[in-house]
């Protein structure tokens, strides 16, 4: 590790494309969606496909990749399996990233409606 103007040093490169995968994951705004309806709290493919309007083969390979890089868990209820986040870090950082999205998204479009209201 070397020390950073920050005074935090640089993450093994290990860990660094540990990360670039995670965030390769999220780049796809369906298996965001799942990640967000996940991080409101667990549920099962059915509902999962429902919410995000997917097809289950669909949705169900994206929480098998999610899955597999360890953003998502999932354990058995009698026959349905339900998925939920199990790291508080990874669903504060889902909020975060989408919440912050959103406002900014809707400053932008209240501030657009403003400027064509003053305008007419």
């Amino acid at each position: 590790m070397t020390e950073s103007a920050a005074g935090f040093g640089d993450p093994p490169a290990e860990v660094l494309a540990e990360a670039a995968v995670a965030f390769g994951l999220l780049a796809s705004s369906a298996r965001l969606h799942l990640m967000w309806a996940l991080s409101q709290g667990e549920s099962d493919v059915t509902h999962l496909a429902d919410r995000v309007g997917g097809a289950l083969p669909a949705v169900s390979q994206h929480l098998a990749k999610l899955k597999l890089a360890g953003l998502v868990r999932s354990r058995r209820e009698g026959r349905r399996q339900v998925y939920y986040i199990d790291d508080p870090d990874v669903v504060t950082l889902v909020r975060m990233m989408v919440g912050q999205l959103t406002a900014r998204s809707t400053h932008t479009a209240a501030a657009a409606h403003g400027l064509r209201w003053t305008g007419g």
